[in-house]
């Protein structure tokens, strides 16, 4: 199911015993490697050109593109990437920070907490649909497991 990369050795162009030059492939041999290539990081520069109408003079510019907090400077796969390592991985903002810092990329922790923020914010609505649909049952059942809490100190025991 993973992507294979083919990587041919360049084969003898004569015989490495008696260096006839007449040598025909009758096989290969293959060795795979598992590898893994670290995230790649990019800034996406989006440009709105401006126009003028030599007629009546007017500017036009199309409008700017959706993006999923306002003013956000960060894409939707990096928010979408620091969500889930906070939530579904368990990961402190303050690791996420040291990690993209070891990467190349500069992000306080301050303003990873200021993206959360802006991410909750846009999926209240979200939210909101889904308490009201859950809350409107007859019964409610919850999982009550316990996960290790990795606090100053030590390691407490904290619920989901």
């Amino acid at each position: 199911h993973l992507p294979r990369e083919r990587v041919v050795v360049e084969a003898p162009t004569s015989c490495t015993c008696c260096g006839s030059a007449r040598i025909v492939k009758m096989g290969e041999d293959i060795t795979e490697t598992l590898e893994v290539i670290p995230r790649q990081w990019k800034v996406i520069q989006t440009v709105r050109e401006k126009f003028t109408c030599r007629d009546c003079e007017r500017i036009s510019q199309p409008p700017a593109p959706f993006h999923p907090t306002p003013r956000g400077w960060a894409g939707p796969n990096l928010l979408a990437m620091i969500l889930f390592e906070k939530f579904g991985q368990h990961q402190p903002l303050s690791r996420q920070a040291e990690r993209y810092a070891k990467e190349g990329v500069e992000i306080s922790l301050s303003t990873l907490a200021d993206q959360v923020g802006a991410c909750a914010v846009a999926l209240q609505p979200i939210h909101d649909l889904i308490r009201a649909h859950v809350l409107g049952a007859e019964r409610l059942h919850a999982d009550d497991t316990t996960v290790p809490l990795l606090a100053k100190g030590g390691t407490q025991t904290a619920r989901c």
